[in-house]
């Protein structure tokens, strides 16, 4: 555990929680990043819109600030075929919309009200991740 950093993590956790609060707080909206993102298709309203895009760039901007405020280079992942990568995001994808929602909307607002449904999904994301981490680590040799 050579990356354990219980600061930043803390910090970044708080911020997200704090984040989701008040946008439920605010709009009655749940963070739900694949919802936020799907609500800006086709129908949708100028209104609705104008939350949704200020809502992905403010995690864009959030990005490029971390990144600017990091000393140094960030590491580049390597060892990662484009296939793999790209099948990888497929599949987040069909699991999203299978699952009614993604790791944020159901982990980090989902959780917090006490949700079944979410509690289950994150038991399953939870699971997924484990078991593709050791496939791609132990069976396929990949990120190591």
């Amino acid at each position: 555990m050579h990356d354990f950093t219980p600061i930043s993590a803390l910090a970044g956790g708080a911020l997200i929680g704090l984040a989701a609060a008040w946008l439920l707080w605010a709009n009655g909206r749940i963070a739900g990043v694949s919802g936020v993102l799907f609500g800006l298709l086709p129908p949708s309203s100028s209104a609705d819109a104008r939350w949704r895009i200020a809502f992905l760039a403010g995690l864009l901007a959030g990005g490029f600030l971390y990144g600017f405020a990091t000393p140094g280079p960030l590491p580049a992942r390597t060892g990662f075929p484009l296939v793999h990568v790209a099948l990888a995001g497929l599949l987040v994808g069909f699991g999203t919309r299978m699952g009614g929602g993604c790791t944020s909307g159901h982990g980090v607002c989902g959780l917090g009200r006490l949700s079944p449904r979410s509690l289950v999904a994150v038991v399953a994301f939870m699971a997924a991740g484990m078991v593709a981490t050791y496939v791609m680590r132990h069976v396929l040799g990949a990120g190591t």
